[in-house]
């Protein structure tokens, strides 16, 4: 994944924030500002020295572009779910077992997956935080963004590990304080009512008044599950009426904003083409790229999943489940097909690849063996063949322009919004427009060339959700709401330990910091 180079400002250590939780290994920036003189910088009050506020939030976006790789974050929660796996081919993706144990459940506070989120993920909320600190009272809108951001990263550490470090930058001397899931959704909430208050609207690229609601509405939904004992994370859950209905409100007023619009009929893939900052209208929040010289490419996307032999040459890694993949009805576009500017030039299909694959004279493509290339549903994780598994292509190759993708790489979606409305008043939400969830998804149905539901109850959201939303990141967060995330799946036959929805603390973390205690059940 490409990395940005960001000019850096004075500040702390980020190992100074965490006190012995470790700090990213993938820092590229170089100091060039001349050495600060703490004490007079501070007033001798021992408080972090102030820096440079807009290089400070550029760094914390920076931090995005980790989102984009296939590891870490993303592999976190989408290889453990029923949408992804990872097979080991020969000697090709074992990675010392790495996906497999992701997808296994088998993970343990020393796997290299959860200390890569972790590092990531914190250094990402302090470099936000330093952003917000550093800010003056007068430049408001680049607070806004600043805490948008720390709650954005915060949103996952909480997520995936359930406690937060964090420290005052204006007392960082007291030392690290940690928090718990529950007191990490207090902070996500409180940041974004100022960000929702403060920051103007604006392009997906940027952060917004609109993404800040989409991510309150995400955090609200999820409440019950953050919210819950550390001892019983798996639930059952209480979702609170009171966050329901404002997690209709919050959606309704992303709708109401008339920024947004379903892809036209047809249209669903247009919003992975390298042109989907115009083609689309369902970017909220985005990492922007340019042609030629995107910072979070998209062709791992597709690279990380596809064949050898295939035009853009794939890694041969990634696949989906035989059972996701036959949840979709035939006429439902999101399935996949043929894309014009695509197939007829490479070969290459959007969507779910299943079966005989073909150039794009029509010729059949072969494996390295020299037999025909049919991708199967049948799959051994441990030992597959190199034609064994689905394949998916979200985002679309674009011919002559390999990795070069301008395609801005989402991280919100208008989508999700509708399903966000639909779940919350399943869940006992009011809705002051009087829509039924049945309506809402069928609104999403219809357009997307699905038939037509007659009942929509939590479950069929949730399906729903996979079938929209898949391999964007969402769907382990998604299963462990509808209490799902443990059930058995191919390649994994047994019902999951109820502690595996959260992830351990990393134990280089609990090894050198002793006032850390590992997450329950590990």
């Amino acid at each position: 994944m490409n990395t940005i180079k960001n000019k850096m400002f004075p500040i702390l250590s980020a190992s100074l924030l965490l006190l012995g939780v470790t700090s990213c290994t993938k820092l590229e920036d170089s100091v060039v500002s001349k050495p600060v003189d703490k004490t007079a910088a501070a007033g001798n009050t021992g408080a972090t020295p102030k820096g440079d506020a807009s290089t400070a939030l550029q760094s914390a976006y920076a931090r995005l572009n980790d989102f984009a790789d296939q590891s870490n974050t993303y592999a976190m929660e989408e290889h453990p779910s029923d949408e992804m796996m990872g097979p080991t081919r020969g000697t090709d993706w074992d990675d010392f077992g790495t996906w497999r144990k992701l997808h296994q459940h088998t993970w343990d506070a020393t796997h290299n997956q959860v200390n890569g989120a972790w590092d990531n993920l914190n250094n990402a909320v302090f470099r936000s935080q330093q952003a917000d600190y550093f800010a003056s009272d007068s430049q408001t809108q680049l607070k806004a963004e600043a805490k948008f951001l720390k709650a954005f990263y915060t949103f996952y550490v909480v997520d995936l590990f359930g406690q937060l470090p964090t420290t005052d930058l204006a007392n960082p001397a007291s030392g690290s304080k940690i928090l718990s899931r529950s007191d990490g959704v207090d902070v996500i909430t409180t940041d974004l009512d100022y960000a929702i208050k403060n920051m103007a609207s604006g392009s997906p690229g940027k952060a917004t008044k609109e993404a800040a609601q989409f991510l309150l509405a995400k955090t609200l939904l999820n409440k019950a599950v953050y919210k819950q004992d550390t001892k019983t994370p798996a639930g059952p859950f209480t979702f609170a009426k009171a966050d329901m209905d404002k997690v209709v409100e919050l959606c309704n007023t992303i709708i109401a904003s008339k920024k947004y619009d379903l892809a036209a009929k047809g249209k669903y893939f247009d919003n992975f083409h390298w042109e989907n900052s115009t083609r689309s209208k369902e970017l909220v929040f985005v990492i922007p790229n340019e042609n030629g010289s995107p910072i979070a490419g998209v062709q791992n996307r597709y690279r990380m999943t596809t064949h050898y032999n295939f035009t853009p040459d794939g890694w041969n890694g990634f696949t989906t489940l035989a059972d996701f993949y036959n949840s979709f009805e035939k006429t439902d576009e999101r399935i996949g097909g043929a894309y014009p500017g695509v197939t007829d030039k490479i070969g290459t299909r959007a969507g779910f690849l299943a079966g005989q694959q073909f150039d794009k004279d029509g010729k059949k493509l072969k494996t390295r063996g020299g037999a025909d290339l049919s991708f199967t549903g049948e799959i051994n994780l441990a030992a597959a063949g190199e034609e064994r598994g689905i394949r998916v292509i979200k985002y679309l190759p674009q011919p002559g322009n390999f990795g070069g993708e301008a395609t801005d790489y989402i991280l919100f979606r208008y989508s999700d919004v509708l399903l966000m409305k639909a779940e919350a008043i399943l869940r006992g939400g009011s809705d002051p427009l009087a829509q039924t969830p049945v309506a809402v998804v069928n609104s999403l149905r219809t357009i997307r060339g699905a038939s037509s539901l007659s009942t929509v109850d939590l479950p069929a959201v949730l399906a729903e959700r996979g079938r929209e939303l898949y391999w964007e990141g969402w769907r382990r967060n998604d299963q462990i709401r509808f209490s799902k995330f443990t059930d058995p799946v191919d390649q994994r036959p047994n019902k999951s330990a109820d502690y595996l929805v959260v992830f351990p603390i990393p134990q280089k973390t609990l090894d050198v910091n002793p006032t850390w205690s590992q997450n329950f059940g590990y």
